[in-house]
């Protein structure tokens, strides 16, 4: 692994856990990890609801746009992690693959995604622990 590991975060719409994994992952890593998100199926938009749970932990994801997963993202990524995606990622041998089984917040009201916010945070912070960040 490098110095500034690469994380890859991957869900079906890339619009909600994928982008608030991302958004924790560059706030707590303090730049000092390099941050991508795709998704299988890209989204139209980020959910609105997830921006605003987000926004509550001073973290703003509105700018953030749904991308298509790349072949290359998961080639440069040193750690994998899949929320409820499937088999839409390829493997490369060598990297840190994770399946995150976490709810998906799309059409879920502001309590529920703040669960589902709070649960990734937890698992974003070990994640950077463990990657030695």
């Amino acid at each position: 692994m490098t110095d500034s590991p690469t994380i890859l975060f991957v869900c079906v719409h890339n619009a909600g856990r994928s982008q608030m994994a991302a958004g924790y992952a560059r706030a707590l890593s303090g730049g000092r990890a390099n941050v991508l998100s795709g998704g299988s199926e890209p989204g139209s938009e980020i959910n609105p609801v997830a921006v605003e749970a987000m926004r509550e932990e001073g973290i703003d994801i509105s700018a953030a746009v749904p991308q298509l997963l790349q072949t290359d993202d998961v080639r440069a990524a040193d750690a994998v992690i899949t929320m409820g995606c499937g088999d839409a990622c390829p493997i490369f041998p060598g990297k840190r693959y994770e399946d995150w089984e976490l709810d998906d917040p799309a059409g879920q009201d502001l309590d529920t995604v703040r669960r589902v916010r709070d649960d990734i945070r937890g698992r974003v912070q070990r994640l950077l622990t463990e990657l030695g960040l």
